[in-house]
């Protein structure tokens, strides 16, 4: 799998520094402008994949600028230009260390801590008698703390989040009314591509200027949960597993093969021809999701087509 961008080491005109992130990494320029860098990195449960995934970044950076694009007019977000089919740059931003988890369905990571008899989610409360992928009565936004790479994200409530002083009470309620304004207008264009947004993440920042934007992805195959619309009821009515589009087959696979994260467990071999089904896959969302065709881009040399792409972005500053 050499058709793959699993790391960078970039060195731009003004560059202040550089985070590697877990699938992104970001290059600060003159402390005005961020160069984010989508690769083809994948991560589950908070661990880094030995392989990259083919096309991987390409498909989470132009469904997330896409998206960012098609949500501006509901809420502001931090991008500037998309030089090249893995980057996005936008303003420099100072992140909140939250993500803003909404559901909208008990699926994934809320659907396993309910199977373990819990009922209270993030300080929110869960009704009794409900089956995995079931439609909530209303989104539920569950938050987890934004942790370095390498540490797990975890849960906190609303609560936490204002007593430890993570995040101011008005800025907080900002980010609760974006979060459901762009889970809200997400789950509408799923619904218009016959699928069903059963839960997302949303990070946010502040500009200099003090201005709470939008940063990093939106709705993508990373962040998102999606499931098709049609059949859903009956597969719900059987007991049956959804036909869904996301990373969870991958983790499922992680699981079936012994490894959720947890120290001591190794991580199972990924075949070729494994990868090759998962970047089919993530294919598969961006074209269902987007409603157009794919365009794989060239591929021969990732690295050098990035660093030229942003040079010429850069140079006519």
């Amino acid at each position: 799998m050499n058709n793959t961008i699993t790391t960078t080491d970039f060195e731009f005109p003004n560059q202040k520094s550089v985070y590697h992130g877990k699938v992104r990494e970001v290059y600060n320029i003159a402390d005005d402008l961020l160069v984010m860098v989508a690769t083809d990195r994948l991560s589950a449960f908070d661990v880094i994949m030995p392989k990259g995934i083919p096309f991987k970044g390409q498909i989470l950076n132009q469904i997330a600028t896409k998206f960012m694009e098609m949500t501006s007019d509901i809420v502001p977000n931090w991008l500037v230009a998309t030089p090249d089919p893995n980057v996005a740059v936008g303003h420099v931003c100072e992140p909140f260390k939250v993500e803003m988890v909404i559901r909208g369905y008990l699926a994934g990571h809320a659907a396993r801590e309910y199977a373990e008899g819990k009922r209270v989610l993030c300080g929110v409360t869960l009704a009794e008698g409900l089956k995995e992928n079931d439609k909530l009565p209303s989104p539920i936004i569950t938050p987890s703390t934004k942790e370095d790479v390498g540490a797990h994200d975890v849960d906190i409530s609303r609560e936490d989040i204002l007593s430890r002083g993570i995040v101011s009470e008005e800025d907080y309620l900002v980010l609760e009314q974006y979060t459901r304004a762009l889970y809200q207008r997400g789950s509408e264009i799923a619904a218009k591509r016959g699928l069903i947004l059963v839960d997302t993440k949303y990070e946010f920042g502040k500009t200099k200027d003090g201005k709470i934007v939008l940063i990093d992805e939106i709705h993508t195959p990373d962040s998102s949960r999606y499931f098709y619309t049609e059949g859903y009821e009956e597969r719900q009515a059987k007991g049956e597993a959804q036909k869904q589009l996301s990373k969870e087959f991958v983790r499922q696979w992680l699981i079936g093969n012994g490894f959720q994260g947890k120290e001591g467990q190794a991580i199972p071999e990924m075949t070729d021809e494994y990868i090759t089904t998962v970047s089919d896959r993530y294919i598969e969302l961006y074209e269902n999701i987007i409603g157009e065709p794919f365009v794989k881009a060239d591929v021969s040399s990732i690295n050098e087509r990035i660093e030229n792409n942003v040079l010429a972005f850069l140079a006519k500053k």
